[in-house]
């Protein structure tokens, strides 16, 4: 039995979406230089270029790749029977996951064949949107092995990681707002920003799961 039941309803957008993407690359391939940028430092310059086969292809794998790892990835999970709790989220995550990946191909597809679209104004805020969704709904994920903040005491008690997650939203639609705006900061505040909103979302949520789970300890022995 499959938990999240995918239907043509749940399907039919991120499969256009990936075609969009495949369909796109042979544009790309066609009018791309022989040499792309394909990886931006934080301030907007280009530090690494690759081939346009590369340019044109990579990211339309990837999309096939990450939506096969959607659709597989409940069968794997020993908790699979929780993705009916939170199915309308996953596939949600699903379709907005792969809206982000082929935004990125376009705003830097574009960009390579000639378009004047800034790269460095967009993808800060494309990350940064993503991580805002990601924040408002990450309170609604059930426990799983596979999505989530999966720390050893969030897998450990339900009450934990249901606390961690609300929490980790906030945090999350905070960092989100911050790398959205990224662009116009001063540039000398641009590194210091992003490291600091990594850091509390890695080490932020990883500290306050254990937290919530050495006092559930407490409070659970002075109960006994």
């Amino acid at each position: 039995m499959n938990p999240i039941k995918p239907t043509i309803k749940t399907e039919i957008l991120p499969i256009l979406l990936v075609l969009s993407a495949i369909l796109s690359s042979f544009y790309f391939y066609a009018n791309f230089p022989e040499q792309v940028p394909t990886h931006w430092n934080i301030y907007g310059e280009v530090d690494h270029y690759g081939s346009k086969l590369m340019g044109a292809f990579l990211f339309p794998v990837i999309m096939i790749g990450v939506y096969l790892l959607f659709l597989f990835l409940p069968f794997l999970d020993p908790k699979k029977e929780r993705y009916g709790e939170f199915k309308k989220i996953y596939h949600f995550f699903k379709f907005y996951i792969l809206f982000f990946l082929v935004s990125i191909y376009f705003v830097t597809g574009f960009n390579s064949v000639g378009y004047n679209i800034s790269v460095g104004l967009w993808i800060p805020a494309l990350v940064g949107l993503l991580f805002v969704i990601i924040g408002n709904y990450m309170g609604k994920i059930k426990p799983n092995w596979f999505m989530g903040i999966r720390t050893p005491w969030t897998l450990s008690s339900e009450e934990v990681w249901n606390k961690t997650h609300r929490f980790g939203g906030k945090i999350f639609i905070v960092s989100g707002f911050l790398m959205a705006m990224m662009n116009f900061y001063p540039i000398n505040f641009r590194l210091p920003i992003f490291i600091i909103t990594i850091i509390a979302m890695v080490f932020g949520t990883f500290l306050y799961s254990y937290i919530l789970y050495i006092k559930e300890k407490k409070d659970g022995k002075r109960n006994n």
